[in-house]
């Protein structure tokens, strides 16, 4: 790996992944700015030094520079991540455009996000493109939980970029370390939805777990789950091998199984047997998965896909189903070859 060239960059939002990635970028020996999405937590961080809502037990250097105002933290910047999550993305896209005084500078907009918008179905990456359309856009996804990035823990992810350019090529290497590996790819579709579908299947594992169902089924639940998640993924744009890398099925693996997951753990509260809106009135972080359910049940409705794990998850969330007669019906269906 050649050496890091410094470049400025800039997180906006200071959730838990947004200050992990603030820190990483930092140890990649470049100027970062953070800025949370309210006044009060950017004067809470620059005090105390530390993110004790979302990204407890690290310090934040020094050196990083926390903000709320955009202006200034934008105006140098060559990379621009945005931290927020899938409904989030239109406020931070519209203050941007209102509180600078131009953008044409900044490299790439890299989305941390891995959700849908609730009313247009749209990725994110689309939604910033309406706003930013002469700006590159890029995805970066795959299995990354915030206190292990945060903790130096290796980590490897997708870069989805449109173009894998050589401009690409350096934020690529000026983003990696030898605890952080970054693999760039120009599939957008594949790693966004790859990102989005394993949230969604993450709340079934979530089931297996809540309803004690033990190690066979929710290995066979991953293993038919991941099917799912390629036939839906390649129908709607993605290539089939991207859902097969970090950003779909290594992705999967580790939401499906991390202590941590909110998808996985909503998924086994409902196991348990408590309600939806119960668990989520409850949740300090976005449950993307829970809206992510109902888009994707739609565009597969209107798309004719057939998706028999989704359509049960939908209506245990949705429609206050049995989880237990929801699996009844999956392990029922007309017996098929397997590929």
């Amino acid at each position: 790996m050649k050496g890091n060239i410094q470049m400025n960059s800039c997180v906006l939002g200071a959730g838990a992944w947004g200050t992990a990635m603030a820190l990483h970028l930092m140890k990649c020996g470049h100027s970062v700015s953070l800025s949370p999405r309210r006044i009060e937590q950017a004067m809470q961080l620059t005090s105390s030094r530390e993110n004790s809502d979302y990204l407890p037990g690290f310090r934040l250097p020094e050196s990083l520079q926390i903000g709320y105002e955009l202006e200034p933290i934008l105006m140098e910047a060559d990379v621009v991540f945005l931290a927020y999550p899938a409904k989030g993305l239109r406020a931070v896209c519209e203050r941007i455009i209102n509180e600078t005084n131009g953008h044409d500078h900044i490299k790439l907009l890299v989305i941390l996000s891995k959700g849908l918008e609730k009313d247009s179905f749209k990725m994110p990456y689309e939604v910033v493109r309406e706003y930013f359309p002469n700006t590159p856009v890029g995805i970066l996804s795959g299995p990354s939980f915030a206190s292990e990035v945060a903790a130096e823990g290796p980590t490897a992810l997708s870069l989805a970029v449109e173009i894998c350019s050589p401009i690409m090529e350096n934020i690529q290497e000026n983003i990696s370390n030898d605890k952080f590996r970054v693999y760039l790819t120009d599939d957008l579709k594949g790693v966004g939805y790859g990102g989005i579908l394993k949230n969604i299947y993450a709340i079934g594992a979530g089931l297996c777990d809540g309803l004690k169902l033990g190690d066979n089924a929710k290995s066979a639940y991953i293993t038919r789950a991941l099917n799912e998640m390629v036939s839906i993924g390649k129908s709607l744009g993605g290539r089939k091998e991207t859902f097969y890398g970090l950003s779909g099925f290594g992705d999967l693996i580790a939401t499906c199984f991390g202590e941590w997951s909110r998808n996985r753990t909503f998924g086994e509260s409902l196991g348990k047997g408590v309600q939806s809106d119960n668990i989520l009135d409850g949740q300090k972080t976005v449950v993307e998965g829970f809206v992510a359910v109902e888009c994707l049940y739609q565009i597969a409705r209107r798309d004719h896909l057939e998706t028999p794990i989704l359509d049960e998850l939908h209506a245990i969330i949705y429609d206050k189903k049995s989880p237990k007669l929801a699996l009844n019906n999956l392990m029922v269906r007309h017996l098929k070859t397997e590929f």
